[in-house]
């Protein structure tokens, strides 16, 4: 029998249609042999010990997101251990559009049982994993962010691309192929005899791939800024100032056509080849970019700021985005908030609740004890999960 969310219709936010899961079933996912549940769309809390399987449901719907889920994990890694080593998630969803079924999963393909990623909507295989998109936007936060402000620009980057992915469905693609572009780049540097047509090839396709990609943050950034700025006042967490640092990033920023920043930075990767080729890899790009932080009320950099400051002014930001994206693509995204009340007093823990509210998302949420998420009251269900099972309380 699938575990059964109550039936009272939940409220949004007017003019931002509500994106809510009505059902989810996992199969042979993580520490899950057979999970259903069936819901209306209120917010969801998942309270467990720790290890009990809370994150694991959080990871599978953040597979309605093109790339790896919020875990980053492996495709095998997210099979469960004694199964067959093929998992599936179902969602139905409830939206703008509708309802609409949503399968994930992987499966043994070819001679050598290569395992591969694939995605079906309404029965229908996608062409991509970015067809997700035309259907919902998510946005999650867990505890493995925390280190966000003073880890290195590498994980900046990840964590600023899924926002601009949430906003432009071409960006990843965009990304990856930048990043294909590149090995090659690097790969003919390293050849004592150079290919040059095929060089300038492919360094004109890093330009024009490397400016759209630089593009798409800085407009990002600045459509957060101009958001923060607008809401600052009204808003329970310390407000972010956010910067981009990075050589193409303001080639960007300073304007003009986009044909001129791409003939600069092909310009740059022209001139930089022999440098490039002692370092062993391309110096000048998107790839080195940073998202600078800045913790607003105290103007002061997110990373001399304390633990708790950190935590609060990453929520806010994640609160922030998740706002953009329901007034730009017409729908309020899925809100994935693994473990978000450990750390907050009760005054902060009501008024995180009544914030997502307002935004119209449906948000599903972790915790170690039930009673952390009383205020939210008829507005959310309450879920047990201990080993690989999950009660409504």
């Amino acid at each position: 029998m699938p575990a059964t969310l109550a039936s009272d219709p939940p409220s949004a936010r007017p003019g931002v249609p509500r994106v809510a899961v009505r059902r989810l079933v996992l199969t042979d996912f993580r520490n899950y042999t057979a999970l259903s549940l069936d819901g209306d769309g209120r917010h969801v809390v998942l309270a467990g010990e720790n290890g009990a399987g809370k994150t694991n449901v959080l990871e599978s719907l953040s597979l309605l997101s093109p790339g790896r889920g919020l875990r980053r994990a492996r495709l095998d890694e997210m099979a469960r251990l004694g199964g067959s080593g093929l998992w599936s998630v179902f969602v139905r969803l409830d939206g703008p559009d509708g309802e609409v079924g949503i399968g994930t999963g992987i499966e043994a393909r070819g001679e050598e049982e290569m395992l591969a990623r694939r995605v079906r909507i309404d029965g229908e295989t996608a062409r991509s994993a970015e067809d997700l998109l035309d259907h919902v936007r998510v946005s999650w936060l867990t505890p493995a962010m925390d280190g966000l402000f003073t880890g290195p620009a590498s994980e900046r980057r990840r964590f600023l691309d899924r926002l601009v992915l949430a906003l432009s469905p071409g960006h990843g693609a965009h990304v990856s192929a930048f990043e294909k572009a590149m090995r090659g780049r690097n790969r003919l540097l390293e050849e004592d005899r150079l290919d040059l047509a095929w060089l300038e090839a492919i360094e004109a396709q890093m330009a024009e791939l490397g400016v759209a990609v630089s593009l798409a943050r800085v407009e990002t950034v600045a459509c957060l800024e101009r958001l923060i700025a607008a809401t600052r006042t009204d808003a329970p967490f310390p407000h972010a100032d956010l910067a981009l640092e990075g050589e193409i990033e303001a080639l960007v920023a300073a304007g003009g056509p986009a044909a001129d920043a791409e003939d600069a930075y092909r310009a740059r990767l022209r001139d930089g080849r022999r440098r490039d080729k002692a370092a062993g890899r391309t110096l000048d790009g998107p790839h080195r970019a940073d998202l600078i932080v800045h913790h607003g009320p105290k103007a002061m950099p997110a990373h001399l700021s304390s633990t708790g400051e950190q935590k609060a002014l990453l929520l806010g930001l994640v609160l922030a985005h998740a706002r953009l994206v329901g007034e730009t693509c017409g729908r309020a995204p899925l809100l994935l908030l693994d473990e978000v009340a450990a750390h907050l007093d009760p005054r902060r823990r009501a008024e995180l609740f009544d914030v997502v509210e307002a935004l119209g998302s449906q948000c599903w949420m972790t915790g170690t004890d039930a009673s952390a998420f009383a205020a939210l009251g008829e507005r959310a269900v309450v879920f047990e999960v201990s080993g690989g099972s999950v009660r409504r309380t």
